[in-house]
C-alpha cells in the first residue's frame, strides 16, 4: 500500500470536480438500508463509523455533517495532517488515527466500516483483501455494515492502463503514466509533480519536482464477493456506483455492501 506523501498537498486541487457531498449521501443511503433505517430520515440513534483510507477528509467531513460519529483513519501521515486541519477549520470534532486497513482496531465496535475511492484497489492480492475483510468483520458490531468501492477492472485495464495523463492548476502540475500487467492484474502508476513554491526574487514562481509510484490491483466482483463470504459476511451486494443497479461490463466504479 502506498503513502500519498507529495500528492497530499495537491490532491484537493485536482479533485475539486468531485461532488463529495453527493457521494457521502449515496454511501449513507446504502448504510441506512443495510442497518434497517429509513434512507432519508434523520438517524434514529448515534451511528459509529470507521472510515479507512480517509485521505484529505473529503468524505469524512460530509459524513460527519450527516450525523455520523466518524473515526477517520489512513496510513499516510501527510494525508491525515491535511484532513485534520480541514476538520478543525470546519469546526468538526473528528478523531484521526494512523491505521493500516488490514489491521483495524478501535476501543468500541462501530456500526459501519467504509473504504471509499479505490482503497481496496491498493490491496494488491486476494490475501491482502481477505485480511481487510476479516479485520472489518471482527471489528464490526453484529449486524454491522462494510461499505467500499473499487475502480473496476474495465477502468484500470481499458481506460487507465498503458495511458498517460496530465493536469495543472495554480498550485502545480502532474504527469501521470500507467502500465497495466494482464498477468498480475496490477497497474503501476508513475506520477511526477511540479509543486509551486515561493516566488523567486524576480517575481516568477518556482516549482519543486517530486515523484511517487502507486500500484493498484484490478479485483473482480466475483473474487471480492467470494472473499467477503469467506470472511463471514452475509447479504453481500454490488452496485454500479452511485446507483442501485447491478454492475455492468463497462461500470467504471463498483460499490459493495456486506453485512456482518
Amino acid at each position: 500500500m502506498e503513502s500519498y506523501t507529495h500528492l497530499a498537498r495537491l490532491y484537493d486541487g485536482f479533485m475539486d470536480n468531485v461532488d463529495y457531498m453527493a457521494w457521502a449521501e449515496y454511501v449513507s443511503r446504502l448504510i441506512r438500508r443495510a442497518l434497517g433505517f429509513d434512507e432519508l430520515a434523520p438517524l434514529p440513534r448515534p451511528v459509529r463509523l470507521l472510515e479507512c483510507g480517509c485521505g484529505t477528509g473529503n468524505m469524512t467531513l460530509p459524513l460527519a455533517r450527516l450525523g455520523y460519529e466518524v473515526t477517520a483513519s489512513d496510513i499516510s501521515d501527510e494525508m491525515l495532517a491535511v484532513a485534520s486541519e480541514k476538520a478543525r477549520r470546519a469546526g468538526l470534532r473528528v478523531p484521526f488515527v494512523r491505521m493500516d486497513m488490514r489491521e483495524l482496531s478501535l476501543h468500541r465496535p462501530p456500526d459501519a466500516v467504509i473504504a471509499c475511492c479505490d482503497c481496496v484497489n491498493y490491496l494488491l492480492s486476494e490475501e491482502e483483501a481477505g485480511r481487510f475483510f476479516r479485520s472489518a468483520h471482527s471489528l464490526l458490531k453484529p449486524g454491522g455494515v462494510l461499505a467500499f468501492d473499487i475502480s473496476s477492472s474495465y477502468k484500470l485495464e481499458a481506460l487507465l492502463g498503458n495511458n498517460a495523463f496530465t493536469d495543472s492548476n495554480e498550485g502545480g502540475a502532474y504527469f501521470w503514466q500507467n502500465c497495466f500487467d494482464e498477468k498480475s492484474r496490477l497497474i503501476e502508476m508513475k506520477l511526477e509533480f511540479f509543486i509551486k513554491t515561493a516566488a523567486a526574487s524576480g517575481g516568477e514562481a518556482l516549482y519543486k519536482r517530486e515523484a511517487e509510484t502507486h500500484i493498484q490491483r484490478a479485483h473482480s466482483e466475483k473474487e471480492l464477493k467470494r472473499l467477503l463470504e469467506g470472511a463471514g459476511f452475509s447479504r453481500t451486494e454490488a452496485f454500479d456506483c452511485f446507483t442501485l443497479e447491478p454492475p455492468h461490463e463497462k461500470s467504471e466504479r463498483i460499490q459493495f455492501i456486506a453485512v456482518r
